[in-house]
């Protein structure tokens, strides 16, 4: 372009100097001739004005055949490789602003592709306005529900923190440094691995505890993630958690999953021209399952598009490019890198480089960036491409044979030897980097976030410039860590340039200004980085009534979110793992072999579900068959059975009786444990909803499952159906709303034809994942106590008020129930009260029964033993006080969607109250 203007102002002074010469005398001519004359004097005029230097209008011609013939075949259309313009369901397009803020994609039209100004964007709109929506309408509910709510905290936000391995990594270390901002926030967090390293240490100093998680998801989860307010997934290596938070009753915690990896992206094109459709279905159904979904460059959503389901997320910025050039530093790997990019110690390299998209007009920048270097070959006389100093090399995202002819074409023609302007290949990029004296970013796209390769420039010490573009001039101060020129006029460069090389070779200033650049990139984006994490935050997780609120992302302090957190990591600089091309692998290989070995047993076969042998109708009519089977052989044994009977022992009538049970077991009917509980003075019954809960239910005779949905119980357990015993369960809302009191419903409700024990217990599984259950000895105390009448009709109860964990300044019943209700429990219960009983109490409250306070603690978490009759007196009270307390509430909860007991529009409002 600066070379289209300079020609243009050279073509205006010559006119401007011309001098009219003398007019030769006039003759007497037709008027036919006269006409013609003047039609040549006018093109004379236009075409020769003067006299003309022909030579010089066929070398004019020639170059504008050349250029139409550069756009025409290598240009959008012909070859380059084009951006495609992909609208993911997470972004929606919009027009460019003004300072490159909020920039637009490029666009096609009859006219072609918009100018050089053009902008790759992504907006997660779908989450926006999703979040916007939730704000409008939790005011809006809140304020028709007529009665305050309070958030009486007593706990801090607890968060769970899940990795691959806990090695060294900048991934790694980015969440280090965001985790110890949140713990500054009012933040409390957990660590979870699948493989210990030594990272755990840094994660213990911070005080985060950390817990190895086993790695196969065939075993069972030791984890109870309704304990955590939110998790956090770090890469997807972290995969095998999602066997449990894909099921109930986890699917409702908030998850946010950052996927920094290429490895699976790149794999997406393999899985489906190999028609492992499984995989992808698989990988989509755990995409689709995270909240959000979040990316540390804007490059990735588009590698993902095929998992989009509109939760996808950036936040720019990651460690990762210093962690690179720190280790390329320490190993002195820039010898060894020219040796692979086949330079010689004396070449003076600029590496020109550019943004990951692909766009019609990269080719012209390009060239006009060469075309920029090219004054800078009078510094350096040798003609002969082995013995030249100066050498270019280019690394772009995608790349075509017609690309580098033009560029040949275009070097030959500035001035460049044959081979002194070269393409890198993709897997070279870092070794590019590493030789380069000069790093020159060619791209005029404006972008979103800070170029990734001019960090890893910048952080190898090369002096970098670049366009003057909005987010560039944000982090670079032209002429302190950083040099610019205009991106309109790509032309002034050439200027640029040779005010940072000296005696060809970098400068002292220029050098002085990589330095400084160095030390900047360093911390370059930590802030934003860190505010966007906790920003998100404060967007998916609704924290319950009794959270202590934690700092907004506007209130942390400057000097918390500027810098990484490197002094912890310094330790351990000889253990980097930097090779984030590698990460994400051994994930991807285990699930393509899992598959290969499914598709070997079971080739017929395909289902969504990788570990799965058959799909549903499958599984159905293996059953079917197994029934009949059983069947025939009860058939044929009876018939057996009566042509010969004979007299035997009573060991051989138990034989024969256990086979028979054995045989119904297989049908469903009655097992071992049944028959052992009839004759036991205690059952305790375990409510759970959803598969997730599975490896928390006990196995043994003591204990027998309550499932409160027909979905998700246990195949071949004797669990009882509570929808099925209490019809009312089968609506989601009461269901969720009545939590484990439906259990106790369904279980009272003809309790003859299911418990014929003196005593009844109920345990949540709760208790079990806190590790705070019975214990054998606590269960053969419980057993020998009713066995003897210790105490009574008793009531046995093992967790207590005073030592749960929200409990943490020992409140009494009354205050301890306002907290983690939204502040209106004694308002509930006085309400309640009046409606059961038809009493008028004060607004004090001071009526509502007195809670003793004498020492003694409360039953928290529905885990208790008392006698069968007592039991049935607690549900008669019971269905009576959830009447009242759900004619109360029901309107208002079904016009609103929220309920006094909560702050949030939640459909479990009523289980913390109980």
């Amino acid at each position: 372009m600066g070379s289209l203007e300079n020609g243009a102002a050279a073509a205006a002074a010559a006119a401007g100097s011309f001098k009219r010469g003398l007019a030769p005398a006039p003759q007497p001519l037709r008027a036919g001739s006269t006409r013609r004359a003047r039609a040549r004097s006018r093109l004379a005029r236009f075409l020769l004005f003067e006299k003309v230097d022909y030579l010089q209008w066929i070398a004019a011609a020639a170059a504008f055949f050349f250029v139409a013939i550069v756009f025409v075949a290598f240009l959008p259309g012909s070859g380059v490789v084009e951006r495609p313009r992909l609208v993911l369901p997470s972004r929606r397009a919009g027009p460019g602003r003004g300072g490159g803020e909020h920039p637009s994609p490029p666009r096609r039209d009859g006219a072609g592709l918009v100018g050089l100004d053009a902008a790759v964007a992504f907006e997660p709109t779908r989450l926006r306005e999703k979040w916007a929506r939730e704000r409008r309408e939790e005011a809006r509910s809140l304020a028709e529900l007529g009665t305050p709510v309070r958030r009486l905290g007593v706990r801090k936000p607890l968060l769970a923190m899940v990795f691959g391995d806990l090695y060294p990594s900048a991934m790694q270390f980015q969440m280090v440094s965001v985790a110890s901002v949140l713990e500054a926030m009012g933040y409390e967090m957990k660590v979870f691995s699948l493989e210990d390293g030594p990272c755990g240490n840094v994660w213990r100093a911070i005080g985060a505890p950390v817990t190895i998680l086993p790695e196969d998801a065939n075993l069972p989860n030791s984890v109870d993630w309704l304990d955590y307010d939110g998790i956090l997934v770090n890469s997807i290596e972290a995969r095998p958690v999602f066997s449990s938070l894909l099921h109930e009753p986890f699917k409702s915690v908030p998850v946010i999953w950052t996927v920094h990896e290429y490895s699976l992206a790149h794999r997406i094109k393999e899985y489906n021209a190999s028609g492992m459709i499984q995989i992808i279905d698989a990988w989509k159904e755990v995409f689709s399952r995270a909240n959000v979904i979040v990316f540390p460059n804007y490059i990735l959503p588009v590698m993902y598009a095929a998992f989009d389901s509109g939760n996808y997320f950036v936040i720019p910025g990651s460690p990762s490019e210093v962690f690179q050039a720190d280790n390329s530093i320490a190993n002195h790997h820039n010898q060894d890198a020219r040796i692979i990019l086949g330079l010689s110690p004396k070449d003076f390299v600029i590496a020109i480089v550019g943004t990951p998209f692909s766009y019609g007009e990269n080719l012209i920048e390009e060239m006009l960036v060469l075309q920029a270097i090219g004054p800078l070959l009078q510094k350096y006389h040798s003609e002969n491409s082995t013995d030249s100093e100066l050498k270019v090399k280019i690394f772009t995202g995608n790349i075509t044979e017609k690309h580098k002819m033009v560029l040949e074409s275009v070097a030959l023609s500035v001035g460049f030897p044959r081979g002194a302007v070269e393409h890198v290949a993709a897997g070279d990029e870092h070794n590019l980097l590493r030789t380069a004296d000069l790093v020159i970013y060619g791209s005029c796209l404006e972008e979103q976030s800070f170029p990734s390769v001019l960090v890893q420039a910048m952080s190898l010490e090369k002096l970098v410039i670049a366009p003057d573009l909005a987010i560039v001039r944000k982090h670079i101060d032209d002429g302190v860590n950083g040099l610019l020129f205009p991106k309109k006029n790509i032309g002034m460069l050439t200027q640029v340039l040779l005010q940072a090389l000296s005696n060809g070779k970098v400068s002292v200033s220029g050098q002085k200004i990589a330095s400084v650049g160095k030390a900047y990139a360093k911390n370059l984006m930590a802030s934003e980085t860190i505010e966007g994490y906790a920003m998100l935050l404060e967007n998916v997780i609704k924290f319950p009534t009794d959270v202590l609120s934690p700092l907004t992302a506007g209130e942390i302090p400057l000097a918390l979110k500027q810098e990484w957190k490197w002094h912890l990591f310094e330790d351990m600089k000889h253990v980097y793992r930097v090779n984030g091309s590698l990460s994400g692998y051994k994930i991807l290989q285990k699930l393509e072999q899992e598959w290969h070995s499914n598709l070997m047993e079971h080739p017929p076969v395909g289902t969504s579900k990788i570990s799965e042998a058959f799909s549903a109708i499958a599984w159905e009519e293996q059953r079917a068959n197994e029934v009949m089977d059983i069947k025939r052989k009860m058939e044929e044994d009876e018939l057996k059975d009566r042509n010969d009977q004979l007299r035997g022992t009573w060991e051989e009538v138990y034989r024969n009786v256990k086979r028979v049970e054995r045989l119904k077991n297989e049908l469903h009917e009655r097992d071992d444990k049944e028959l052992e509980r009839t004759g036991q003075l205690l059952c305790i019954y375990e409510p759970f909803f959803g598969e997730g809960i599975w490896p928390f239910l006990h196995q043994s005779s003591l204990y027998r499952g309550v499932g409160l949905s027909s979905k998700g119980r246990r195949p071949g357990a004797d669990d009882i159906d509570a929808s099925s015993r209490l019809p009312l369960l089968n609506s989601v809302y009461y269901r969720d709303i009545l939590g484990e009191f439906g259990a106790f419903f369904a279980v009272a409700n003809r309790i003859d034809r299911i418990h014929k024990n003196s005593w009844i217990g109920f345990q949540s599984w709760r208790v079990t994942a806190r590790k705070e259950n019975l214990s054998d000895n606590a269960e053969s105390a419980i057993l020998e106590a009713i066995q003897s009448q210790k105490h009574g009709d008793a009531f046995y109860f093992w967790v207590r008020m005073d030592q749960d964990p929200r409990n943490h300044a020992n409140k009494d019943f009354w205050s301890f129930c306002d907290a983690i209700n939204a502040g209106n429990c004694r308002l509930a219960f006085s309400e309640a009260f009046q409606r059961m009983y038809g009493v008028q109490l004060d607004h004090e409250l001071d009526s509502l029964l007195h809670m003793p306070s004498d020492g003694d603690t409360w039953s928290v978490m529905q885990s208790w033993v008392l006698p069968t009759r007592s039991f049935l007196e607690f549900v008669m009270f019971s269905r009576m006080f959830v009447d009242a307390l759900d004619a109360q509430m029901y309107d208002k909860h079904h016009r609103t969607g929220y309920c006094i007991l909560s702050l949030h529009k939640v459909s479990r409002a009523l289980c913390h109250f109980f």
